[in-house]
């Protein structure tokens, strides 16, 4: 049975258990429902981190919202609900200069806004924007996964985290936490090498000892860039050709200060406001970033696009959360649906529900999709190594590529079952040689058993 339906039994049986409790069998309805749902990210972080800017650049809109809990979903048609003091108010979703706007007009106490957009970027996740005033509890409480966003590793980042895994399931399973280095491109004064700075800082704190247990990677993200690329207008790219048209000696004398760079003088007849509006949306280093970009040959608007979605750390960012998170997305909903559980069995402790807890308890002790999970991430971090030969397809087997049969052995082509039983059966001895193997350290044969066990898991799924 999969850790999804081991999870949904015990929430039934607690369900009958719990009939004579209003609170717990709301609490526990609603859990259930969760299941059907895309997997919740939440973004969340300090004031002023750029929190609003990754979710637009995920979305691919720029959108302007409310101040409270904001969650984006897919929907047939742009509507918008706002859930004030006097119960959900329906609010209209507007076009103001290309972007669009939700008008909570009156309701300035909204503490929960939920926009739905049509889009396939949010057909597979749901985005909730957070406030800064809210607490981890609250953010981890409402997702299934969290976005942390942080400029440096200051301890008040450690604090959030490790609020986050307070709670005993939590802790075993540390699984659903990608955290991103925000605005990589103010390091280094906006140098041009600024985004590769940065993303070596984020390779160093994968291998932190206070940052390793806490989440599943660590990236760098220039956010501004990552909006401005998804929704590059023509006229901008128009506008921007024209500036690298410039010598770059030249250019970089007027990028020194953004007084210079709106001044009159400028030699290129672009109008100062034209020029104000490319630092809104690009930033300094972003304009000399998309200048080097197009002098370099990527002279399309397409390939500008391509370049500065890749440059951003926006790539890296959405290859983590399908790997992570969304194709998890039946491991993330049973750990949220456990960690609910635990609250109702520790807020509401009755004999009846004693089985319960013992189930509970022999289920996040042996969620093999949780170690999957977790090995993953360390054999990318770069926080667990194996021999050169033998780590790509550990990746692999764990569902590095994908968690189908298919992508786990790395087939391209559509084997039968009787090939796939072959494969599988020569891994499965390959691996239990290797957890066994004297010349590995513990922490490469505690690795081997975890690729054992899904070989087996594999192998078992032939029937």
């Amino acid at each position: 049975m999969s850790l999804e339906a081991k999870v949904w039994a015990l929430l039934n049986e607690a369900l009958i258990v719990y009939r004579d409790s209003p609170r717990a069998t709301g609490w526990l309805r609603n859990q259930l429902a969760r299941f059907g749902e895309p997997v919740r990210i939440a973004v969340a972080g300090s004031q002023r981190i750029g929190k609003s800017t990754v979710v637009n650049a995920l979305i691919g809109e720029e959108f302007t919202a409310g101040s409270g809990f904001t969650w984006y979903r897919d929907g047939v048609r742009a509507r918008a609900t706002a859930f004030t003091p006097s119960g959900p108010q329906e609010v209209p979703v507007v076009r103001r200069e290309g972007r669009p706007h939700v008008e909570i007009g009156m309701w300035d106490q909204v503490d929960r806004l939920i926009v739905d957009w049509p889009t396939r970027s949010l057909r597979d996740a749901t985005i909730i924007d957070t406030p800064p005033t809210a607490t981890s509890d609250q953010v981890y409480r409402e997702a299934d996964a969290v976005l942390y966003l942080m400029r440096h590793l200051q301890d008040v980042d450690l604090r959030y985290l490790q609020a986050a895994h307070e709670n005993p399931i939590a802790r075993v399973s540390p699984i659903n936490t990608v955290v991103l280095l925000a605005k990589a491109d103010e390091i280094g004064a906006g140098r041009i090498d600024a985004l590769s700075s940065t993303k070596q800082i984020a390779r160093r704190y994968r291998r932190e000892v206070r940052v390793e247990p806490l989440c599943q990677n660590v990236i760098a993200v220039a956010g501004l860039i990552a909006v401005a690329a998804r929704t590059m207008k023509p006229e901008e790219f128009t506008a921007l050709t024209a500036l690298a048209a410039l010598p770059r000696t030249e250019l970089e004398d007027h990028l020194l200060s953004v007084d210079r760079f709106v001044g009159n003088d400028f030699p290129v007849a672009l109008a100062p406001s034209v020029r104000q509006g490319l630092l809104e949306r690009y930033g300094i280093f972003g304009v000399r970033l998309t200048a080097t970009l197009i002098r370099q040959g990527f002279d399309t608007q397409v390939k500008l696009v391509t370049q500065l979605v890749q440059r951003s750390g926006l790539g890296e960012l959405r290859d983590s959360i399908a790997q992570y998170f969304t194709d998890r997305r039946e491991v993330l909903k049973a750990r949220s649906a456990l960690l609910a559980l635990e609250v109702v069995l520790r807020a509401e402790p009755k004999p009846a529900a004693r089985k319960i807890v013992m189930d509970l308890e022999r289920i996040v002790s042996s969620a093999h999709d949780v170690r999957e999970l977790r090995l993953l991430a360390a054999l990318q971090g770069g926080r667990t190594r194996l021999p050169a030969a033998l780590e790509p397809e550990a990746s692999r087997l764990v569902g590095g590529l994908g968690t189908a049969t298919q992508a786990r052995l790395g087939l391209e082509y559509e084997a039968d079952e009787t090939e796939q039983r072959y494969l599988i059966a020569d891994l499965l001895a390959r691996w239990r040689e290797q957890a066994a193997n004297p010349v590995l350290d513990q922490d490469q044969r505690r690795a081997a058993t975890v690729v054992v066990r899904s070989c087996e898991g594999m192998l078992s799924g032939l029937g």
